[in-house]
């Protein structure tokens, strides 16, 4: 029985987990030159349409050479919950087995893999009219929004930083929908939960100023391919604000202020650093806590001897 029979039979898919700039979209390429791959998407922007350059999305070629799932789906005007990932993933997932390929999972949005292995809370669907109100709210008195969860929730007013309108908004959308708190919605059995196993690499570089450095570089490739043409398209809409969740993508959200006469050129640049720095910096302290990964170095290792450790790490959790 070939390797791929055998992680179907198992039920086992890969997971390429890691921080932004860290090689995980060309590990998975060279995986598919290997085996039968389809690869879905673990990136809360790249569903985006017309969010290519700023968010690193695959090119038309690869996107034909290889399948890819989870990428170009929504508008930017839309809203994707990690509820959706996960009902689409396990919908996925199974088609993908059908079809005789190993599902390999790719990215970067830990809250994404989390909630695929940990289930999701039964949640009510967003109210727009409600979620609309408090976001102008949160406009004119940021620190209201905090106040009343502290009120309601304080288990999640702890957890949820009074700067995530996002967050905050929907945990008191949550109570006003349903009297219930997203605390006690937690404290209940999830659903969801995966009939599959994630064996789980991550691409964790040693020394972070190497990454750093390649997240510098990688956004100003990104400016000289076009991205602040691209973001202007975006700014051009008037269905779009910088409240949107498309829009507060890192590199989008500096490019938008930048846009409105917020920051100078330099300051922009600036801004997109610091900002997919911190980013880097909440996917490592996500990773850290991820139990059964194994760690590969990116940039100690080659292209090559990635692919290697990873086919190695497949047949031995397959049994092969």
């Amino acid at each position: 029985m070939n390797l791929v029979k055998k992680l179907i039979e198992n039920k086992q898919c890969l997971a390429i987990m890691g921080p932004t700039a860290s090689g995980k979209s060309q590990l998975s390429m060279l995986l598919a030159e290997e085996l039968p791959i389809e690869i879905i998407s673990v990136d809360s922007a790249l569903i985006y349409r017309d969010m290519d350059i700023g968010t690193a999305k695959p090119t038309q070629a690869e996107l034909e050479l290889v399948p890819h799932h989870l990428i170009n789906t929504h508008d930017a005007a839309e809203t994707y919950s990690a509820s959706e990932f996960v009902d689409d993933v396990n919908r996925l997932v199974k088609e993908i087995f059908n079809r005789e390929c190993l599902p390999v999972l790719v990215g970067g949005t830990m809250m994404y893999f989390n909630a695929l292995q940990q289930g999701m809370s039964d949640l009510p669907s967003a109210d727009e009219k409600i979620r609309e109100y408090w976001l102008n709210i949160w406009n004119e008195t940021p620190d209201l929004l905090h106040e009343k969860l502290l009120d309601i929730d304080p288990v999640s007013a702890e957890r949820i930083h009074k700067n995530d309108p996002q967050r905050l908004v929907r945990a008191i959308e949550v109570y006003e929908l349903t009297g219930k708190t997203l605390t006690e919605f937690r404290a209940e059995p999830k659903k969801g939960l995966p009939d599959f196993e994630l064996i789980k690499v991550a691409l964790i570089p040693e020394d972070r100023a190497k990454l750093h450095r390649q997240i510098e570089q990688r956004f100003l490739t990104m400016i000289e391919s076009g991205f602040l043409q691209e973001a202007k398209g975006l700014f051009e809409r008037s269905d779009l604000n910088e409240d949107m969740t498309s829009i507060r993508s890192v590199g989008y959200r500096q490019a938008w202020l930048f846009m409105m006469g917020e920051y100078d050129y330099d300051t922009f640049i600036d801004k997109g650093f610091v900002a997919t720095r911190q980013l880097a910096k909440r996917q490592l302290t996500w990773l850290r806590k991820e139990p059964n990964i194994t760690v590969i170095d990116p940039y100690e290792t080659t292209s090559d001897q990635r692919v290697e450790q990873t086919l190695a790490l497949l047949k031995l959790k397959a049994g092969a």
